[in-house]
């Protein structure tokens, strides 16, 4: 019985050791992403192929580089697919990187190297997959057209002011690629960092903090809308990122965060 290939055990082994070094329970993954625990569980034991935006939020919560995953998640989705096989010409492993492009590895195995090396070799669209993976890993040029990861997928679950105090993961405003900082990111009295997060796709706002302590809270309020808070209640809480519920529509200048240490050592804040 023929195993996984080798690229989706790549894969697998990288989605492992990432979720390693963020320190959740499969619950707390289900808790901070749209997917659930028995979900996850699968991901992670190569039972069922992993959807893209999982990995990239993996590694968002990681705080880690996704080009090296998205690099072998193109590799292994090529394999689900049927693609790689169907694209794969008889030609010598050894065959020469495509014209112009760096040596793809980065962590890449090297089976699936030579393999994408000699499909690329004889196939458009096997070029096309090499192109990505070496954007992806090397900082190349732009991903192909033909490969793009379909837009809105999933759809935003709210929009402007439908998103008023609603979580930014749930509603998958918060994915990457759909949201971005107003302004720098702030270090705290205490060591906590905080930011502004803003999604154009949603048009909705809210508050991000990592490393605070039980107790601390953080709250976002704009002109003319409530205030949302999000308070750090649990050990688990102090080693990811917590949100504050979204603020539907602000104006991207008024949204003013606060950070109120637990301590209760005053509060400090920080304007978009």
């Amino acid at each position: 019985m023929t195993g996984p290939a080798p690229e989706c055990e790549a894969l697998t082994e990288g989605l492992r050791g990432v979720r390693a070094r963020t320190g959740l329970s499969l619950a707390a993954l289900a808790a901070r992403t749209p997917y659930s625990k028995s979900s996850w569980e699968r991901y992670l034991n190569g039972k069922k192929p992993v959807p893209r935006q999982a990995v990239e939020m993996l590694c968002a919560i990681a705080r880690e580089p996704a080009g090296r995953l998205l690099a072998l998640w193109e590799l292994a989705d090529a394999e689900w697919s049927g693609r790689a096989g169907s694209a794969r010409p008889q030609v010598p492993a050894a065959a020469a990187p495509l014209p112009g492009t760096a040596p793809v590895d980065a962590g890449v195995p090297p089976r699936a190297r030579r393999r994408l090396l000699a499909a690329g070799a004889g196939s458009a669209v096997a070029a096309a997959t090499a192109a990505a993976v070496l954007a992806a890993v090397g900082g190349g040029g732009p991903r192909p057209a033909n490969l793009a990861a379909p837009a809105l997928d999933p759809v935003p679950g709210c929009h402007g002011k439908a998103c008023d105090g609603k979580d930014p993961a749930r509603m998958f405003c918060g994915l990457p690629g759909r949201a971005d900082s107003l302004g720098p990111e702030h270090r705290t009295a205490s060591g906590a960092g905080v930011e502004i997060r803003y999604s154009q796709v949603c048009t909705a706002g809210w508050g991000r903090v990592w490393h605070a302590k039980v107790g601390d809270a953080v709250e976002i309020s704009a002109p003319g809308a409530r205030p949302r808070r999000v308070v750090i209640r649990a050990a688990a809480d102090t080693t990811r990122y917590c949100f504050t519920p979204m603020i539907g529509d602000p104006a991207k200048t008024g949204l003013l965060l606060c950070f109120l240490p637990g301590a209760g050592t005053g509060r400090e804040c920080f304007r978009s």
